[in-house]
């Protein structure tokens, strides 16, 4: 019997933990799930037989050592921050390790000594990273198959609400996952290349310079850069690409709103305010703008940012009671951590909400002297509130990986990720059959994207 240990058990757990245990006899798998609070671990376990929740603090030397030792394969779903730390107990106790996070600099350390002891570290198994990179080089290695050469890519993908969910919210946005991650998200400069050249967006700018995407059947969108794009140039072989840029998407209208919150301070982390308890809504806001006691927070607003009253952007403040009267309710905290407290009370999903995963690549190549192109899209929609399309597109890409582990079904060690065949070829044909689908047009004349 093969033992599976899930750590973590938040809003991306549901369809990992479902498809394991489904699978779980047929393969002869034990499933443990393991959370800094119990009760969520139980919350999740307890809806299927089988599975063994237990509380887990990565921190805790001895029992953290004790519970991976126990494991065949850990899936760690923590924060990023964690995962060196679950990497080095992994690579003590000699168990492979599965995550949806971007490698970072500490995890990369690992790769020799993880290789040596013929382990797997994969990571940015997820959606974003992870389907993204299945998916894309999935085409790009097909384009090549046929003699061409890729000159452009371009990738976007949000997390987003279905149309027919909460019609009246003006954002066409709930949290789908980790709502920090949504409030700091962007923080530092993001870094591109476009028609061959190194391009910069540091954070103040960075919800202004945002690329419309028309995604047909499904709308038009808005997607903002990512990080930095130039490290996969390399991940992904694109050597000579003139243009290189990976992003988030959303619906029409939502970066410019949430400028208004860049702008005026109200995503920093790095202080925390004073008088919180007796904050309002209101008063979060106009702390942030200048004094003017002839004023009201809209008029003020308007004047700093050179809107209307009757503004998108307006109506997104107004529709999220950042102009109530309403106490925060919060005793202390930065201006992020109350910026992400006072959204959650109208973005947290609600029993009946449905969200929606929209990825969009577009491929420009050359091939025999032509410029052609395709566009690929891939849409996944939750069934509920708890199993949602961002818990199936995190979760499923890892426990399709953990089945081909255990299977004897990946060969590759040490710290990687999954962008060769032997990962996008059956994840890909998996997700399929489970009705996650990248759908693809190709245009054979296209105009030159450099």
């Amino acid at each position: 019997m093969k033992r599976i240990l899930v750590l973590g058990a938040g809003r991306s757990s549901t369809s990992l933990i479902r498809y394991i245990l489904e699978n779980a006899r047929a393969f002869h798998w034990h499933l443990t799930v393991g959370d800094l609070s119990i009760k969520s671990a139980q919350e999740k376990a307890g809806r299927f037989e089988g599975c063994e929740a237990i509380q887990f603090d990565i921190n805790d030397t001895d029992v953290s050592k004790a519970t991976i030792s126990e494991a065949d394969i850990v899936i760690s779903l923590l924060p990023a921050s964690f995962h060196p730390l679950v990497a080095f107990r992994c690579l003590e106790a000699g168990k492979h390790l599965i995550t949806a996070s971007y490698v970072s600099e500490e995890m990369k350390a690992f790769h020799e000594e993880a290789r040596a002891k013929g382990l797997l570290f994969l990571n940015e198994c997820g959606l974003d990273p992870g389907l993204d990179h299945l998916s894309a080089m999935q085409v790009i290695n097909r384009i090549r198959g046929v003699g061409g050469s890729v000159t452009a890519f371009e990738s976007f993908t949000g997390g987003l609400i279905a149309p027919e969910t909460d019609p009246k919210n003006p954002w066409r946005y709930k949290f789908t996952w980790n709502p920090r991650n949504v409030v700091m998200a962007g923080q530092g400069t993001a870094k591109y290349l476009h028609a061959g050249k190194d391009k910069y967006i540091p954070y103040q700018q960075l919800f202004q310079r945002t690329t419309a995407i028309h995604v047909p059947e499904f709308g038009d969108f808005e997607g903002y850069a990512n990080r930095d794009s130039l490290k996969y140039i390399d991940t992904y072989g694109l050597y000579g690409i003139k243009t290189m840029l990976r992003g988030t998407l959303r619906y029409k209208g939502f970066c410019s709103a949430w400028n208004i919150f860049v702008q005026l301070g109200c995503c920093d982390d790095t202080y925390v305010m004073t008088h919180v308890d007796k904050l309002t809504h209101a008063g979060f806001i106009d702390s942030f703008l200048p004094h003017n006691s002839h004023h009201q927070i809209v008029q003020k607003l308007c004047a700093r940012f050179t809107i209307r009253p009757d503004s998108p952007e307006i109506e997104m403040l107004e529709w999220s009671g950042f102009f109530d009267e309403t106490p925060i309710g919060l005793n202390m905290g930065t201006p992020a951590q109350i910026l992400e407290f006072i959204l959650n009370k109208k973005w947290k999903l609600i029993p009946g909400d449905q969200d929606q995963i929209v990825m969009w690549h577009r491929f420009t190549f050359e091939q025999e002297g032509k410029y052609k192109q395709i566009q690929a899209t891939l849409v996944a929609r939750g069934s509920d509130e708890t199993y949602t399309a961002m818990a199936k597109t995190v979760g499923l890409p890892l426990a399709i990986a953990t089945k081909l582990l255990v299977s004897n079904k990946i060969q590759s060690r040490g710290v990687v990720i999954p962008v060769t065949s032997e990962f996008y070829t059956p994840i890909l044909h998996e997700l399929g059959n489970l009705g996650i689908t990248l759908n693809e047009t190709e245009v054979h004349e296209s105009p030159r994207l450099s």
